[in-house]
This record gives structure tokens, C-alpha cells and sequence, in this order.
């Protein structure tokens, strides 16, 4: 079994445990053969799985608002890192326009939205 380290996630009897590095999107958990997994990371609403519910240790550890990814493969759960920004998607905030447009609304749309 590997070492914990200090920077790794309190683990769960049912779940595998892990912190997302910063716009992380693969899944990089090694399988039995030694191979990244590579699953895409989803955000996870634990409330709403229904095998979750007969289990329920996500929920009691965690509570009911905790942003959690999941891989789609190897169920591997991943807690957003110290450094990663809260609420966003999981690919991250984009990236700016490498043009520098700003485009603004036109002139009769700002009446139509009042």
C-alpha cells in the first residue's frame, strides 16, 4: 500500500480519495496493469446517486453542499485542491481573447432585456 503524505485526502472504508490538481479534467489513477485510467472527472452530486444513499459515507463525512469529481471509469473521488478556483467547471475558466474585443450590447437589445 502506498505511503500517505500529508498532502493526501482523509480516506473513506468505500471510496478512494483524491485531491484535483489545478484545472485536472483525466482521471491519472493507475490501474492494476500500471496504466493511467484517463476517465473523464464530472462533478458528482452524491445526494442524487441512489447507491450512494444506501451508503452514505460521502454524505457523513462531507455533508450535502461539497464539491465532488468523480472519474466515469474507476470511481476514483476527487476533492477540488487549495489552489482551485470554487464553483467552476471542471476545464476551467477559458482562456482570454487573444484579439482583446470587448463586444457591447447593441443599441436597441438594452431596452428590449428592461
Amino acid at each position: 500500500m502506498p505511503e500517505m503524505t500529508a498532502t493526501d485526502p482523509p480516506q473513506l472504508p468505500k471510496h478512494k480519495l483524491k485531491y484535483k490538481k489545478q484545472f485536472q479534467r483525466a482521471c491519472n489513477e493507475p490501474n492494476e496493469k500500471g496504466k493511467l485510467c484517463g476517465g473523464h472527472l464530472k462533478r458528482w452530486f452524491y445526494l442524487a446517486d441512489v447507491l450512494e444513499q444506501a451508503c452514505g459515507d460521502v454524505r457523513q463525512a462531507f455533508g450535502d453542499q461539497m464539491e465532488i469529481y468523480r472519474c466515469e471509469h474507476c470511481k476514483t473521488l476527487y476533492l477540488p485542491g487549495p489552489e482551485e478556483p470554487r464553483g467552476r467547471n471542471v476545464a476551467g475558466v477559458g482562456s482570454q481573447s487573444i484579439f482583446g474585443l470587448t463586444l457591447t450590447a447593441k443599441p436597441g437589445e438594452e431596452k428590449e432585456k428592461q
